[in-house]
């Protein structure tokens, strides 16, 4: 791979690219870059000075540098990127999902530059750009809509009027709005006059657009969307739908494909739909219509994205077809190589977004360098891994916060569930927090298991957030054999040291007790080939592995079961994390464990007196000073990180008595940045 600096080059157009630039980061980049690679299509990088030892620059062919962190300087400046595009000859752009894919006039710009954009054309964009004036045309091509008003609303006594016109509840939308930004529920008066100004004010700021309307909103959701591709040559087909309902806060956690939900009769009726809508916008690449979907299976178009969708991997484990690539030779000029008819559906698969992000924590940001990083092994069309990131690299407080997309597949949804929960036991990360415990518990509750599900699920199951006290395992004898079996390898391993002292050599017994917060449990441990026999009460439990001391993973089983556990050990204990379980135990002689029940507990220092940063991140400002007197509810300081602020306010009144942190300065979780009197 080489660098190279940015300069003036021509470019020459020919039947298939012979090199094309991604102007993205992270895992969607590595993901574009596999599929040009199979396709003999050489690659251009770009690149942050936060991006200079990421994944994707090391795997790209060239990578041009593009400016400071701040996507502004970076990922969105058009100017760099065309730049760099004509500097390396790349005769085509893809930009993957995010920053600049769905903006028309980065779309026109470069092909007026004589550079391919590898999406739809700037028309298609802009039509489905405006959420006011895609409805009309979703309405012109005989698509379903939801009931509502789609004209632009003066001012909140307009809106209330309306609301009740339309008939509460209603959903108050900004025009220009997108991941869950400008949206608000209301369901009556007040609360329509007040969402209105919220949307309003959040809409200008967050899109410099504040135009706002109503529609009806759809009791018991779910969101369904529909693949669609479309070629140059008239063609457009549907590649079957999504289901994305499992979601926080408007922002997806889990896809699916197919839809638990449908039948085949609304899919085949949605799929209709969606590429009707496609031709009316002479759709030429791959985007998503996305359908909300009531109790009764009643469905109604929501927007279109145009362009390759966060969760397209599942459509690729399903119908076998690689859209990254299809994308590419559209964009060349290429027919779809196959017709309606010939887009089969081959089993189940899921998606689970591993996110840099603390559950425990309210789901707040986490940055910082991968210590050990391990995915689990990809098997083709069973486990699949799309990730940006490797041990060592680190997650920025620049970008977004996901570490990777983990899809398994299966022959029914049973099966890809299944799949899906061993390969989360198997997915190792130490160093920023991730969301894999809260995917576990998911992936584990009976309402997902059953498919009966909408988009309130984790609001409705999660109210006050997720903690480590809404999973129970399900089989703790699992956990406390593991560990008893785990603490006789070491043992055994300690008793074979060399040059112990004749008659003090170390005594190995076969009796222990497994201590943790919440269990004291006498065990028996008999090794034998391959692992232990662990005997707890009555039940004799057989446990064999593979492992190594110092390994996190050990793959085993368990009375003859398969099971991956993670495994570290921290001091004198012993951490389990397993299906979304973290257990800490010490395995003790007996006579130990009775000896260290009588030991003093240690009090942890009291800390009440400090305000700790909840997240790693920028403190971007200290609003007190020392010595100054404050009140509940007072602003403290703002932390920044992964385009998100969190402001810190005063729980009670009082005196701040030292400032430990200045505004510019990195911060770590629990770091101290008040003292208070």
């Amino acid at each position: 791979m080489t660098r190279t600096a940015i300069a003036t080059a021509t470019v020459t157009k020919t039947a298939m690219f012979k090199k094309i630039l991604i102007a993205n980061r992270g895992e969607i980049a590595c993901r574009v870059i596999k599929s040009a690679r199979s396709m003999g299509i050489a690659t251009v990088a770009v690149y942050s000075d936060a991006d200079k030892d990421a994944r994707h620059v090391l795997l790209a062919d060239e990578a041009v540098w593009i400016g400071p962190p701040p996507s502004r300087d970076s990922y969105l400046a058009m100017d760099k990127i065309i730049a760099a595009c004509k500097a390396t000859g790349a005769e085509a752009v893809h930009p993957g999902y995010g920053f600049l894919s769905e903006n028309k006039e980065f779309a026109a710009r470069a092909e007026a530059a004589g550079i391919v954009f590898i999406g739809p054309k700037p028309k298609s964009i802009a039509a489905m750009g405006d959420k006011i004036a895609s409805k009309r045309l979703a309405q012109a091509a005989k698509v379903s809509t939801i009931p509502g008003y789609t004209d632009v609303i003066a001012n909140a006594v307009d809106a209330e009027r309306i609301a009740g016109e339309v008939g509460y509840p209603v959903m108050i939308k900004a025009s220009a709005g997108g991941g869950g930004k400008g949206l608000r529920v209301a369901w009556n008066p007040k609360e329509a006059r007040e969402g209105f100004d919220a949307c309003r004010a959040e809409a200008r700021t967050s899109f410099g657009d504040d135009r706002v309307f109503i529609e009806k909103f759809i009791e018991d959701p779910r969101h369904i969307e529909i693949q669609v591709l479309g070629d140059a040559h008239g063609n457009i087909v549907y590649l079957w739908e999504r289901e994305c309902s499992i979601q926080r806060r408007h922002q997806k956690v889990i896809e699916e494909a197919p839809s638990p939900f449908l039948d085949e009769a609304t899919r085949h009726a949605m799929g209709e739909q969606a590429v009707a809508l496609a031709r009316a916008v002479d759709y030429q690449s791959a985007g998503t219509v996305e359908f909300v979907v009531g109790r009764d299976r009643s469905f109604y178009f929501l927007e279109m994205n145009t362009r390759l969708q966060v969760e397209h991997p599942v459509t690729e484990m399903i119908t076998g077809l690689d859209i990254v690539e299809l994308m590419i030779r559209v964009a060349a000029g290429e027919k779809l190589p196959f017709g309606q008819k010939d887009i089969k559906r081959n089993g189940w698969a899921i998606e689970c977004r591993i996110n840099a992000e603390d559950p425990i924590r309210n789901f707040l940001p986490s940055i910082g360098r991968h210590v050990r990083y391990r995915p689990p092994v990809e098997v083709p069309g069973a486990v699949r891994v799309d990730t940006g990131v490797y041990e060592g690299g680190e997650i920025s407080m620049y970008y977004d916060s996901m570490i990777a997309k983990l899809v398994c597949h299966g022959e029914t949804r049973d099966g890809a569930i299944l799949r899906m929960r061993d390969a989360l036991n198997a997915f190792v990360i130490r160093g920023p927090s991730s969301n894999i415990a809260f995917q576990s518990a998911l992936v584990q509750h009976p309402r997902f298991i059953s498919g009966a599900f909408t988009t309130g699920f984790i609001a409705e199951e999660y109210p006050k957030g997720f903690s480590p006290a809404d999973l129970v395992h399900d089989n703790p004898e699992f956990l406390i054999a593991v560990a008893a079996a785990v603490h006789r390898t070491y043992r055994d391993r300690a008793g074979r040291i060399a040059g112990q002292v004749p008659g003090y050599e170390l005594h190995i017994g076969n009796d222990y007790f497994v201590m943790g917060e919440a269990t004291e449990c006498p065990v028996t441990v008999r090794p034998v080939t391959g692992g232990c026999d662990v005997q707890i009460g009555e039940s004799m439990h057989v446990v064999r592995f593979v492992w190594r001391h110092g390994d996190i993973l050990m793959d085993g089983t368990f009375d003859g079961r398969p099971f991956a556990i993670q495994v570290e050990r921290l001091g004198l204990k012993y951490r389990l994390t397993h299906r979304g379980t973290q257990v800490d135990f010490q395995v003790l002689p007996r006579r130990a464990a009775e000896l260290l029940k009588m030991m003093p507990r240690k009090v942890p220092p009291d800390r009440s007196k400090f305000l700790l940063s909840p997240m790693p991140g920028l403190l971007a400002e200290v609003a007190v000073r020392a010595g100054q007197k404050i009140t509940a509810g007072e602003r403290l300081v703002v932390i920044e990180a992964m385009k998100m602020q969190n402001v810190l306010l005063a729980e009670r009144d009082g005196v701040v008595a030292e400032v430990l942190a200045a505004a510019g300065e990195s911060v770590a979780v629990d770091q101290a940045i008040l003292r208070f009197e």
